[in-house]
């Protein structure tokens, strides 16, 4: 009786494996060893230079689809966080379906899935420093750490302390503040 389980089961992995073809499925996530605990790294070119020529590419796991399609309102990138951030047609089409399907309800990492749950019971934030989980996993960083460090200035900024945050890595022994010596200080 447990052979021809076992065997049945044999036989639907290459199944499962096939649908393993998508960047982010199901069964990659599922079988993978590392679980992808971080975000998917920024793989969009436009959206890197775009975005990137003013401030960090921030991975688009950070923010849920709510927020993406409200920051990227073409009426709301008049006045983006005070600058204008204007773009063409196209060039906004493809970076907006970018981030969305890229979005943390739409993504299989752990920490894009985290931001998801501490986002249920309030407006989706236009700010990744107003996001809950981003908000507690900082809780301890005082005011020298990063509002009057002059290397750092914002949470937003967070390529200063996470030294793998272009590779969409942001745990702990990764971070570095600058001016001292060890973040947790």
């Amino acid at each position: 009786m447990k052979k021809p389980l076992f065997t049945l089961v044999l036989a639907g992995l290459p199944l499962l494996a096939g649908s393993a073809m998508a960047e982010e499925s199901f069964s990659q996530w599922l079988f993978t060893l590392d679980r992808m605990k971080e975000f998917r790294p920024v793989d969009n070119e436009t959206y890197a230079e775009e975005c990137g020529a003013c401030h960090f590419a921030y991975p688009p796991g950070l923010l849920l689809a709510m927020s993406w399609q409200k920051l990227l309102d073409p009426v709301a990138l008049e006045d983006h966080f005070g600058e204008n951030a204007e773009l063409g047609e196209d060039t906004l089409a493809e970076i907006q379906a970018y981030v969305i399907e890229n979005s943390a309800e739409n993504s299989y990492y752990k920490r894009a899935r985290k931001i998801t749950r501490s986002v249920q019971s309030i407006e989706p934030p236009l700010r990744i420093t107003q996001v809950p989980y981003i908000k507690r996993k900082h809780h301890e960083l005082t005011a020298a750490m990063v509002r009057d460090n002059p290397e750092v200035g914002s949470l937003s900024n967070c390529n200063a302390c996470h030294t793998q945050a272009e590779q969409a890595v942001f745990d702990d022994d990764s971070v570095q503040v600058p001016n001292f010596q060890h973040w947790d200080e």
